[in-house]
This record gives structure tokens, C-alpha cells and sequence, in this order.
């Protein structure tokens, strides 16, 4: 590999890692669309450290009884993403409750930074939700589980930049999706998805198909996905993946 691709991959992951977590990674003098779109491909990577950060409590406190170690998880995880999928998916509830059917009224919805009734009820349905099948799978003896959860929540912005159209042509994730290295992409969602097979069959599917339903909510009020619908459908994703584990007991 020459050091102008070795070079090109270390800026992609730093932009990966800037992006999905509030790890430091540094400055950029330049970013190209090519960089953003590129950085993509790391997002597993990223969601992997995630989850290795997640599973130290865990490791630091065997003892400690799994509902409180499913709370300092769930704090950790908000931390370390610093709430950005958590924001998505309040801002997609507000604009799905208040946009009533409207598409640009959904949108300007989305877009206020004030949450709702809806993200508020939202939150604290996922949250829970979460909490609780952490609860389980810690005292079962699966935390391990944890650890590829994140990575499941970003193998699916992957799936949703290829199969669903960007709405709104001057969003962040915009440049993402226009540059998205599509063959690779596709290997390594491959070889990620054959991999969850064989860990958690019924996790997998539990999420594709919330995803096939959410894919087809975004495309009926928005024609495409947006950045708070991406968000949300890693919060929705992750959670999905626990609560399929946990219900294959």
C-alpha cells in the first residue's frame, strides 16, 4: 500500500471518528467530498471501538449487578457519541408526530433544535428499551453482544446511503452519499452481515426487517432519508439488535 493511500485511509478514519464520536481526532486543513466519502467505509471500524469501550465496564465491575451496569452503559454510549443518533431519533419523532403527513412541514420540524413531545416520548421509550435488554443480555452471560451492537448501528447508515435517496442536496451527509465507494462498501457489509449470521441470527433479522419498514416510512413522507433519519435508524438499529437477542433466548 503506497503512503498516499495509507495517508488517505488515516484522514478517513480520523473524519469517521470525529464525526460518530466526541473522541478527539484532531484538525483538518482541507476535506475533500472524496474524503467524506471515503470515511464512510470506516464507520464499522468505528462503531467496533464503540463497542470495546462500552464492554470495559463491564470487565472493570464482573460483580456489579447488571441493571446498574446497563445504566453507566447506556451513559457511557451517550457520552461517547455525544447524543448525536440520540438527537436524530428526537428529531425524527417530532417531525413524524407534528409533520402531519406534510413533507416540508416535517422537515422545517426536524430541523428546529427544540424537542417535542414526540422526541421526548421517543427517548425515553428507546432508552428503556435499550436499558432493559442490556439488563438481559448482561445477566445471561452475553454481554458480549455489546460489542458489535454499535457495529450493527453503523453498517446500517451504509445500507441506507445505498438504497435510499438523500433529501435534502445541501445536508451534511449529502457529500457521504455522493461519494460513497460503493463496490467496497458492498464487500464489507457482505462479509460484516455473513459474520452476524453465525453471532446472532435472530438479532440480524430483527433488524432488517425494522429497517425494510423504517426505509419505507422515510421514503413515504420524505422521499429519502435525511441526517436525523440516519441517526435515528442507528439508535433503532442497535436497539432492535438487542431486543431480537434477547427475545431468542
Amino acid at each position: 500500500m503506497s503512503a498516499l493511500s495509507l495517508k488517505q485511509n488515516r484522514k478517513a478514519f480520523l473524519l469517521a471518528l470525529s464525526l460518530l464520536t466526541r473522541i478527539p481526532a484532531g484538525s483538518f486543513d482541507h476535506i475533500s467530498d472524496q474524503d467524506t466519502g471515503r470515511s464512510t467505509l470506516f464507520y464499522p471500524v468505528i462503531g467496533l471501538l464503540i463497542g470495546l469501550i462500552l464492554y470495559i465496564p463491564i470487565l472493570l465491575f464482573p460483580n456489579t449487578p447488571p441493571h446498574f451496569l446497563a445504566i453507566v452503559i447506556i451513559t457511557l454510549w451517550a457520552i461517547i457519541t455525544g447524543g448525536l443518533h440520540l438527537d436524530g431519533l428526537a428529531d425524527s419523532a417530532d417531525g413524524w408526530l407534528g409533520g402531519l403527513g406534510d413533507r416540508e412541514r416535517t422537515l422545517r420540524i426536524m430541523k428546529d433544535p427544540v424537542v417535542g413531545a414526540g422526541g421526548a416520548i421517543a427517548l425515553v421509550c428507546f432508552l428503556l428499551l435499550k436499558f432493559s435488554a442490556l439488563s438481559v443480555i448482561i445477566e445471561n452471560k452475553m454481554a458480549w453482544l455489546l460489542i458489535i451492537t454499535p457495529v450493527v448501528g453503523r453498517l446500517m447508515i451504509l445500507i441506507t446511503f445505498h438504497t435510499t435517496k438523500y433529501s435534502n442536496k445541501a445536508g451534511m451527509a449529502n457529500a457521504a452519499v455522493q461519494n460513497l465507494p460503493k463496490s467496497l462498501s458492498l464487500v464489507i457489509l457482505g462479509i460484516s452481515f455473513l459474520v452476524l449470521c453465525f453471532l446472532n441470527f435472530w438479532g440480524l433479522v430483527t433488524v432488517l426487517i425494522g429497517f425494510y419498514l423504517l426505509r419505507r416510512l422515510m421514503i413515504k413522507r420524505l422521499g429519502g432519508c435525511t441526517g436525523d433519519t440516519v441517526g435515528a435508524t442507528v439508535e433503532i438499529s442497535e436497539m432492535l439488535f438487542l431486543s431480537g437477542a434477547v427475545l431468542s433466548l
